[in-house]
């Protein structure tokens, strides 16, 4: 009897710790996170292309396609949602974007997006400035004064 219950105890264990090597696997995957690209519902955007996007987040242009001012709002320069971010819309990881950035706010040639606390943050000033323009982790619900313009999925 006291064979069968240390047999059943090792097993037990190996299942217990099969189970538990899973999970950290599981944990060390990337998680797909999709970014909801989002404008005022107040603003006349109603679509943008990842390559108009990426001129607006890289410095290259500061209007939207219709040709009004825009102003690119952005997440503290460590958040993990700036990273997921930036790489679904270029597939650069934050030290290239941050490298990026350090060169040509040094040659003077213009300043990052602003940066903001947090996605609360960003949902509460994007919704009351129309030329704003930010990204949420999470779809924005529908009464939250926001517009999707873009959808951007993050890599498998």
């Amino acid at each position: 009897m006291a064979a069968a219950v240390r047999l059943l105890s090792r097993r037990r264990r190996g299942l217990l710790a099969s189970l538990a090597a899973l999970c950290l696997c599981a944990a060390a995957l990337p998680a797909r996170a999709d970014v909801w690209v989002v404008v005022p519902v107040s603003s006349s955007v109603k679509a943008m292309s990842q390559k108009e996007l990426v001129d607006l987040y890289m410095g290259r242009s500061r209007a939207f396609p219709d040709g009004t001012f825009a102003l690119p709002f952005d997440l503290p320069r460590d958040d993990p949602g700036r990273a997921a971010f930036y790489k679904a819309l270029t597939g650069m990881d934050l030290a290239q974007i941050n490298s990026y950035w350090s060169r040509l706010m040094f040659s003077g040639q213009t300043l990052p997006p602003q940066p903001l606390p947090g996605e609360a943050a960003m949902a509460d000033l994007v919704k009351r400035n129309p030329s704003a323009v930010g990204y949420l982790l999470q779809e924005p619900a529908a009464d939250k004064g926001l517009r999707v313009v873009l959808v951007l999925k993050s890599a498998k």
